[in-house]
């Protein structure tokens, strides 16, 4: 069982950054991959990045690529979305998520449905 709790979030300005934090606890020694998903009003969730177990392996979003990095630190039981130029169409609820012990297909990260836990949510605004 994997237990998931977010930090970070808030009203920013177009072009402003902003650094979202998931701290992951798992009772288990099996592997964990983890991602960052989010939701916009009226939106069906969608991926936004992917890490692997081992850090080395990370997928992104179109929309997310070469402006976002998901990342682990704090001897890595705390997973980051560091957001860069933010734009208004990022405006979203953004979840982390992970997958506890057998490894994802190949494009299942981007997939919700594969993951098992959840953290609550954060709001993030992105507006002038």
């Amino acid at each position: 069982q994997v237990q998931l709790r977010q930090g970070g979030g808030g009203l920013v300005h177009p072009g402003d950054s902003l650094k979202l934090s998931c701290v992951f606890s798992a009772r288990s020694l099996s592997r964990v991959d983890l991602a960052w998903f989010r939701q916009a009003p009226g939106k069906e969730r969608e991926f936004v990045a992917y890490l692997s177990d081992s850090g080395v392996v990370s997928h992104y979003s179109n929309s997310a690529k070469d402006r976002f990095t998901i990342f682990r630190a704090n001897a890595k039981d705390t997973l980051y979305l560091q957001m860069n130029n933010l734009k208004p169409e990022d405006t979203a609820i953004y979840y982390c998520a992970a997958k506890q012990g057998v490894s994802l297909p190949t494009g299942g990260w981007a997939r919700s449905d594969l993951y098992d836990y959840w953290g609550q949510g954060t709001q993030v605004t992105v507006s002038s």
